[in-house]
């Protein structure tokens, strides 16, 4: 009994494999026929011949492996290897459509257009044919017999799953839509390279060839590409091996990938896009498929170079920018006069702009054998504009610029710059100061403020430092302002602080503020290193490494 049940279950094979081979030799017979009657077609173009023969050769190819693999003796052995059996059954297809398909294009093109249909059954035959294939070998072996019988074909485009609605043409459709670049194709198959970069040529890009993973990457070291169309079963590297070397190089990591994939090859596809390729073309090649992903990939390149050169002019930009106010601060530090060791007057100073370039300034300078002034001013805001004011008023006070003006009378001064500096007129910035003449006989010192912190004397038989106030507006924004001269002696010993008040109003990590009288308490504290050096110890151990927000200028006055 159970010899009986082999010998029907095997008879029920050999039905199954002669009925499979039927089925797949009919598409065959359709695409040799017509090849062949396009071939005797008069008027035929000569140029069209050779792929004529190719499609030719490739049904003939077809038959030859139906007859070896579909043959009952060796059908479940060979079968095992599913990977291979169906790589080398699609490969003779892609020839076909292929081929069918690329001289469609140029029969349209020369207006042959009597050709046309027998050429789109070419294709289609080769769409049914592929079809079947994949219906009776990766289905699993346990449903396939059963769905032999059921299977029929009904129309040439078997696996081109459609709706029920017209839709326009992509642009894809059009091969001017198609961005041109250099493109490497790679497929260790001779005549899918030649077909495919036919193809390619002729929508205008310029093409290489490669056959091999290895040629692949020399290739891409020695040459420049906007594209590569990768095999994925290749010899000693494949598809996968190649991407992930480019990938991972940073010379080759930004060359977009198209892996070239059959339909059994999702998992392979699928991790190579997670590699990083930029997309997949299944065999045998849509031609507008082929374009629209193609020029998709070619937009996002070109999206991603000009990206890049953008990206690089601006960090050329900005280390052109960065250069010139690096020159713009040392030339505003140039300007800062040299420290005062000794002599009638000694002075230090320290300045620290918050920014590259900063609004404060501080100088002094001789008026005359007896008579010594000194200035800190403070331009609202930072950044270039801020630093070409205090430059200006700097050098106004420099060379007393201002016709008709005593430099010797601080209100005199400051009541001048607020005329010469009109706040409408400087981009609505406006500046503080506090302005002071030193008389080396007298030891008096006449000042005056506009909108300035009050300066601090610190003297050793005093327990308090003592801060100077006079009124005084800011400059620049009151064109009637007028200002008060303050006077104080200097006894032998005295130390005249004069500073912007972003040494001092310092924001701590808890949120409050220091206030002036605080800073002032810190001035008279006993000096361990210099007392301009303990201040920015101080100020920067209240900002915690945090930065200054705001410039710090502080300059030292000592009348021996």
């Amino acid at each position: 009994m159970a010899a009986t049940q082999n010998t029907s279950a095997a008879r029920t094979i050999k039905l199954d494999l002669s009925r499979i081979r039927h089925d797949l030799r009919t598409p065959i017979n359709h695409i040799l026929g017509f090849c062949e009657m396009l071939q005797e077609e008069e008027g035929m173009p000569e140029g069209f011949q050779p792929d004529l023969k190719k499609i030719h050769a490739g049904g003939r190819q077809l038959l030859a492996l139906i007859q070896e693999y579909f043959d009952e003796a060796t059908f479940e052995e060979k079968r095992h290897d599913l990977h291979l059996l169906c790589h080398e059954l699609r490969t003779p297809v892609n020839h076909i459509v292929g081929y069918a398909e690329l001289i469609e294009e140029q029969a349209e093109e020369q207006g042959l257009v009597k050709m046309l249909p027998d050429l789109r059954k070419i294709a289609d035959a080769g769409h049914t044919w592929l079809g079947l294939m994949e219906e009776y070998l990766v289905r699993p072996a346990a449903n396939a017999p059963a769905l032999v019988g059921e299977l029929r074909v009904a129309n040439p485009i078997l696996l081109l799953p459609g709706v029920e609605f017209t839709s326009p043409s992509p642009r894809s459709a059009k091969p001017a839509h198609t961005i041109e670049g250099h493109l490497l194709v790679a497929d260790d198959d001779p005549a899918n390279r030649e077909m495919l970069a036919r193809r390619l040529q002729r929508q205008g890009h310029r093409v290489t060839l490669a056959s091999t993973g290895l040629e692949v990457l020399r290739l891409v070291r020695a040459q420049k590409f906007d594209l590569v169309l990768l095999d994925m079963i290749m010899p000693g590297l494949d598809g996968y091996q190649v991407l992930t070397r480019m990938k991972s190089d940073p010379a080759m990591a930004d060359i977009p990938v198209i892996i070239l994939s059959s339909l059994d090859q999702e998992n392979n596809v699928a991790r190579c896009i997670e590699a990083g390729a930029e997309d997949y073309v299944g065999k045998p090649f849509n031609s507008v498929f082929l374009r629209a992903r193609i020029g998709a990939c070619l937009d996002r390149k070109r999206l991603r170079d000009k990206e890049r050169q953008t990206f690089e002019a601006l960090k050329t930009s900005q280390k052109i920018l960065c250069d010139e106010l690096a020159e713009a601060a040392a030339y505003v530090r140039s300007l800062l006069p040299a420290p005062l060791d000794d002599g009638l007057v000694r002075a230090a100073w320290r300045f620290l702009p918050s920014t590259q370039l900063g609004g404060d300034a501080l100088g002094y300078h001789w008026l005359d054998e007896s008579r010594f002034a000194a200035y800190v001013l403070d331009v609202c805001g930072h950044g270039v504009g801020a630093a070409l004011l205090s430059v200006s008023v700097m050098n106004v006070l420099r060379n007393r610029s201002v016709p008709n003006v005593d430099f010797a009378d601080p209100a005199a001064v400051l009541a001048a710059l607020n005329r010469a500096f009109p706040m409408e007129r400087q981009n609505n910035m406006f500046f503080t100061l506090w302005y002071g003449v030193i008389s080396t006989d007298s030891r008096e010192l006449s000042f005056a403020c506009g909108g300035h912190p009050p300066a601090v004397v610190l003297n050793s038989a005093v327990a308090s430092p003592v801060l100077l106030r006079v009124p005084g507006a800011i400059i620049g924004g009151f064109p009637e302002a007028r200002y008060t001269i303050g006077k104080h002696t200097l006894t032998p010993g005295d130390r005249l602080y004069v500073f912007s008040d972003g040494v001092y109003e310092l924001a701590r990590t808890d949120g409050t503020t220091v206030q002036l009288e605080e800073f002032a308490a810190e001035l008279g504290k006993p000096a361990t290193t210099s007392k301009l050096d303990d201040i920015m110890a101080w100020a920067t151990a209240i900002r915690a490494g945090a930065g200054f927000d705001d410039d710090l200028s502080i300059l030292e006055l000592l009348v021996p």
